[in-house]
């Protein structure tokens, strides 16, 4: 019986906003479905950019065998172009080398904003429906007034109450998603720091000189560890 009368009561307040709360929820699912994703994707990359910065600090400089060995392991990953851009003109001067990659970067940037626009619009789209749909239940529920005999003042106020439940539905639905847009926002400015990082670096360590970790001798900061980089390779996995 409780379950019917919750039923009755979403068809009255869907009737009510001419239809739009059902699509209102269908926005917030799809939106939903894609925030997932999105978070899956920024974990799994990131991650892997954290680990390739490790990596990458544990090569020696010209040791393109090391460098080829990292871009091997993280095959498919949004950072992995990098360093195979790189070693693919590895026989061009610095600058050179330097636009190529930029170009690679570029190219994974639709990559990172894939799906973010259904978000963005939700935040805006969401309490417009939402407004929209209580209008249209206020103007039902006012018409009760214009018809002759009526002397049912809840008719009018219950029916304002039902149609303002769009309004709160579409504010909900806003916050949800603003709050997602603004952490995806920061992992996509995390994402591409970690590129561009990960460019100067690969690009130092073939066209630089030394072997530093961290500012440090490389020997003297992996003292007590291995100096190659498979054991991390090997834990990323």
């Amino acid at each position: 019986m409780a379950s019917r009368s919750i039923l009755d009561f979403i068809i009255e307040i869907s009737i009510l906003s001419g239809g739009l709360i059902p699509l209102m929820a269908l926005v917030f699912v799809i939106a939903l479905a894609l925030c997932i994703e999105r978070w899956w994707f920024f974990r799994k990359n990131i991650k892997a950019g954290l680990a390739m910065e490790h990596d990458l600090q544990l090569v020696k400089y010209q040791d393109e065998n090391a460098l080829n060995a990292v871009a091997k392991h993280y095959d498919g990953s949004l950072q992995a172009n990098i360093i195979a851009t790189a070693l693919a003109c590895r026989g061009e001067d610095e600058q050179t080398m330097e636009r190529h990659i930029d170009e690679a970067i570029m190219w994974n940037m639709p990559k990172m904003d894939r799906n973010i626009w259904w978000v963005d619009t939700s935040v805006t789209l969401a309490p417009l429906m939402g407004l929209f749909g209580t209008i249209i239940g206020m103007i039902e529920s006012f018409s009760v007034l214009g018809q002759a005999g009526s002397g049912n003042p809840d008719a009018v106020t219950g029916g304002v109450a039902h149609a303002l439940v769009a309004t709160a539905l579409g504010l909900f639905i806003a916050m949800i998603c603003l709050v997602f847009l603004n952490f995806f926002n920061r992992r996509n400015r995390l994402a591409l720091h970690q590129m561009e990082l990960l460019k100067q670096m690969v690009i130092n360590r073939l066209h630089g000189g030394g072997s530093t970790y961290h500012g440090q001798p490389l020997d003297a900061a992996t003292t007590g560890r291995a100096a190659t980089i498979q054991p991390k390779l090997a834990d990323a996995k």
